[in-house]
């Protein structure tokens, strides 16, 4: 019989390989793809070379043990929920749906018709999505689907003889119908949770009430309306609690023994917990003349909460605590929150330790952690620090002050000269404290103190922290980073395009740091523009977030950073504990596998928690100031431009910090167009300006207490009278 002649493979081309591999499900190996092809010798080393070009082009991604897979990609139409608004009223949203272990690409939602209403956080729209760039997509809404939650907090009301929920969210326009069989028996006046239903009465979508809230006008409302709005999770599983009660602390068994060094913690007067304390000592090594010896000990919460445990799950699925001016929803139980955890003087707690040695230039010469057992010496709050510092100690902070307070001081001072000169972002932008009496009303808003002794411990935090990622990293085990990318090129252009007519130019580099834009801001200092710059150079930053995956942290320019300071308020810091618990071989409590290779979806989870915090946060504090303003309605204020959206300008008062809206009816007889690019609103005719930053005088048109805003109108004409250095608020690590 004839033999039949051999036919040579031939080698595919890179949209036959791509086909093959989007094909399959899941990851497939090079081998698997090779012998699809019938690929020998010469041709399997020219696919490598395929390979590693379309890897190059993004169309496909390499996984674990060099297995191929399609690059993770959205679909033409999907349903995306909404994440954030930024303050220029753009809408940013993920997929609804993501199963990929890489963190979704961020999703810019375009405005919909004209008159239809702005989405807020929580609204899912259906959207027709185009990539515009290797992880940005752009989205035209079709279609809204309504929010996430099928719920609506809201006042309960009679409106002649039908009940109905009047939602406390600006974002939901429509009232609720309750049937009279779905009141709960609660009461005009009361805030009330409702479960919206299907159908509608009159008009109006149906809801019945499952939660009577609270009284409405009752100051303790105020945050609990923001909770329920937000979702925050209050109430822990009951087998969390019972856990958290079973859990003794630990003996000193192998830990190391820090009792003796007199460690403090120092916290705000208000703290409810204390999660590091701290102590400083002159390096006795003679080979560091002028440098110093720090410890900074962590609550060893990872001990208290094991990998998957009740209270574990319920950590992670509140990701962080919430802070409010009234309260504070812990992200553990209360018992080991503010007892068990909680670095109490006095008492023996497990702790997790780093020394740091710095040189008398406050550079970093080596670091060691311990797993160690301590005992407070004392509660310090920084005022009481500070006043110690400044020669006025009491009688907490004298018994300490020679042995602990002047050496982190001296210390301190080293870090800060090595801090200037590495140039972390430095943008000062006005934060104010409510303060409340003891009726629960606000009795001031105050500017927030930056003083010597907030930037001393912050600075020990990050030495920690760097410490902590260069750990991990070190040993290859798994490390939950905090990262702040670089400004985009469409946001610096945007900065560029505002501040360079002013007079203030950012270099155009091909690598920017941080220093360029502290240049701008020092060149701005004391000028008209003080304001606007520093609102601008905020805006232009990208937000800091989770992640395995290191860029860096732009703001604080380190290459490495990771949050191990507060694990009884933040989960990231739990999971960075039990990291450095695995590589050091500290006990068999530390990181699991499955949760190390779970780290990309656990760092989108844990960012999007922390920014549902911080809108609740606002939420509650925008409430409170409302009530403060309502005996104010007619009263005129200097303030100043915060916000230029395309329905007027958001606007804060520069003595309160209260905030607000002027809609775009009240900004005069031309027609105003929305100027993203310059942040600003411009008169079609007038060519007239309204910028971020500018300085104006308001007058309070409206309190709304049921939705917590403010309305204003424009009072006189506008001023470019400088306003001077503030307080600041460090941009958010």
């Amino acid at each position: 019989m004839a033999r039949r002649p051999r036919v040579e493979a031939r080698l595919p081309s890179k949209d036959d390989l791509l086909r093959y591999i989007e094909g399959r499900k899941g990851a497939v190996n090079p081998r698997d793809i090779a012998r699809a092809f019938s690929l020998k010798g010469s041709h399997r080393i020219a696919l490598k070379s395929l390979l590693r070009e379309l890897v190059g082009d993004g169309a496909v991604e390499r996984g674990r043990g060099r297995r191929i897979a399609a690059a993770a990609k959205l679909p033409s139409v999907a349903i995306v929920e909404v994440v954030d608004v930024d303050v220029d009223g753009d809408v940013f949203a993920r997929p609804e749906v993501w199963a990929h272990s890489s963190e979704p690409p961020r999703i810019h939602l375009l405005p919909g018709k004209t008159g239809s209403r702005a989405p807020g956080i929580g609204d899912r729209v259906l959207a027709k999505l185009t990539p515009i760039g290797s992880d940005l997509y752009q989205a035209e809404p079709l279609r809204e689907l309504g929010t996430t939650q099928e719920q609506v907090v809201g006042i309960f009301e009679r409106v002649g003889n039908e009940a109905r929920i009047i939602p406390t969210d600006r974002r939901v326009k429509s009232e609720f119908h309750v049937h009279p069989s779905d009141t709960g028996e609660a009461q005009p006046g009361e805030v009330v949770l409702g479960q919206v239903g299907p159908g509608r009465q009159l008009g109006l979508p149906r809801a019945r009430v499952v939660e009577r809230i609270g009284q409405f006008g009752d100051p303790r409302s105020y945050s609990l309306i923001a909770i329920h709005t937000h979702g925050i999770r209050t109430t822990h599983p009951r087998e969390a609690l019972a856990e958290a009660d079973r859990i003794e602390s630990p003996p000193l068994g192998d830990r190391v023994d820090l009792r003796a060094i007199p460690l403090v913690t120092i916290d705000p007067t208000d703290a409810r917990d204390h999660d590091d304390a701290v102590w400083a000592e002159p390096d006795p090594d003679p080979a560091n003349a002028g440098g110093s010896h720090v410890i900074v000990a962590i609550a060893d919460v990872a001990y208290f909460v094991k990998p998957r445990s009740s209270i574990d799950i319920e950590a992670r699925a509140r990701g962080n605590s919430t802070y409010f001016p009234d309260r504070m929803v812990p992200m553990l139980p209360e018992a080991l929150a503010a007892d068990k955890c909680s670095l109490k003087p006095g008492v023996d707690r497990p702790c997790m330790a780093v020394h740091l040695w710095f040189d008398a230039e406050g550079h970093k010469r080596q670091h060691r952690f311990v797993r160690g057992l301590m005992r407070s010496a004392a509660r310090l709050t920084y005022e009481q620090v500070q006043a110690a510092l400044d020669g006025r100690p009491d009688d907490a902070t004298a018994p300490v002050l020679d042995s602990v307070i002047r050496p982190l001081d001296r210390a301190f001072q080293t870090l800060d000269s090595a801090r200037r000169k590495r140039g972390p972002l430095e943008i000062d932008i006005p934060e104010r404290r409510v303060v409340l009496g003891v009726d629960g009303h606000i009795a001031s808003i105050a500017p927030r103190p930056h003083l010597t002794s907030h930037r001393l411990i912050e600075e020990f935090m990050i030495a920690a922290n760097i410490a902590a990622a260069e750990t991990l990293e070190a040993h290859k085990t798994a490390c939950m980073y905090r990262v702040h990318d670089l400004p985009s090129p469409e946001k610096l252009e945007a900065l560029r395009e505002v501040v360079e007519p002013l007079g203030f130019k950012l270099a155009r580099a091909q690598v920017l740091r941080p220093m360029n834009f502290n240049q701008i801001l020092s060149k701005a200092e004391g000028t008209p523009y003080q304001r606007l710059v520093n609102e601008i150079v905020l805006r232009s930053q990208a937000q800091a977030v989770y992640s395995p995956t290191n860029i860096g942290h732009f703001g604080l320019a380190l290459h490495r950073y990771a949050h191990f300071t507060s694990p009884i308020r933040r989960y990231a810091d739990l999971l960075v504990h039990r990291g450095i618990i695995s590589a050091l071989k500290f006990g068999t409590d530390g990181l699991i596998a499955e949760d190390a290779a779970r780290f990309d979806g656990i760092g989108v989870e844990i960012s999007t928690l922390e920014r549902r915090s911080g809108a609740a946060e606002r939420d509650a504090t925008n409430r409170y100031v409302a009530a403060y303003m309502v005996d104010r309605v007619g009263a005129t204020f200097a303030a100043h431009i915060s916000g230029a959206t395309r329905f007027g300008l958001f606007v804060s008062l520069d003595a309160s910090g209260a905030e607000g809206l002027i809609p775009m009816r009240h900004l005069g007889d031309d027609f105003f167009l929305h100027v993203p690019e310059r942040h600003a609103l411009v008169g079609r005719r007038t060519k007239r300006a309204f910028t971020v930053g500018d300085a104006i005088t308001v007058k309070i048109e409206e309190v709304n207490l049921t939705t917590g805003s403010l309305r204003f109108a424009i009072d006189g004409e506008r001023s470019r009278a400088p306003t001077g250095r503030q307080t600041s608020r460090r941009h958010r690590r």
